[in-house]
């Protein structure tokens, strides 16, 4: 039985079922660290066996959802490792049979952005800070541009990539990034209305009409990541 408050490191988890809601606990900017990866893939693989919760919401605590993963992170010595643990991740976000609701606030760059990209819904404040600013560090964010066009359509994903540059909650929605914008007292109203919603609904019925959704996304995801040794050795 998952427990009903539990404290980490690096996040806080809370299960009502069937809700569990995931808090990103790195202040000041909840940077996506290593021991954030590892402790989030961890509570994911330790919800996915729990038949009683059927969504997942993740949020950031504090003053914003993430600035991204840890620049530290990036180094030659640890780049490699650290992009292994942060695609397994975003391959178990997707992979999961729960709904995944992410509620954005605040700063929401690179990984943090791609984190919530691939949630099955987004919900964002109009006055949300998202973007892949990779290009200005001379790389690129992978889970991004083999994602990314399938949300907001090649164009669109392709200056939002090139050019690095910052979207806002509302223009972030308004291109299919996020699912809806809201204002900034309202998310954890729409973010509670959706679970309420959902907590009507069949965990079996919601389940399988996810796997039908993503059906192709699977070998496609995986796929684009194959590309990464390229990019690893720059």
């Amino acid at each position: 039985m998952v427990t009903a408050a539990a404290k980490f490191e690096r996040l806080t988890l809370e299960v009502r079922p069937p809700v569990a809601r995931i808090a990103l606990t790195n202040p000041p900017l909840n940077v996506i660290d290593i021991a954030m990866m590892e402790e989030l893939a961890s509570t994911l693989a330790m919800i996915e066996v729990h038949a009683e919760i059927s969504t997942i919401v993740i949020r950031g605590a504090g003053k914003c959802f993430s600035a991204g993963v840890d620049v530290a992170a990036h180094t030659p010595d640890k780049v490699a490792f650290m992009l292994d643990k942060f695609h397994a991740l975003i391959r178990a976000l997707i992979a999961t049979k729960k709904v995944t609701i992410a509620a954005v606030h605040g700063h929401c760059f690179g990984g943090g952005a791609e984190l919530a990209m691939v949630c099955d819904m987004a919900y964002t404040t109009g006055d949300a800070k998202w973007g892949f600013p990779e290009i200005q560090l001379g790389c690129f964010p992978p889970v991004a541009v083999t994602a990314l066009s399938v949300l907001v359509g090649q164009k669109r994903a392709t200056e939002v990539v090139l050019t690095g540059r910052t979207l806002n909650g509302a223009e972030a929605a308004a291109m299919g990034l996020a699912t809806q914008t809201v204002a900034t007292g309202q998310l954890a109203n729409i973010v509670d209305e959706t679970t309420a919603k959902l907590s009507t609904l069949s965990p079996a019925a919601l389940a399988l009409t996810k796997k039908a959704i993503y059906a192709w996304d699977a070998s496609h995801f995986d796929k684009g990541l194959a590309r990464e040794p390229d990019w690893k050795g720059r």
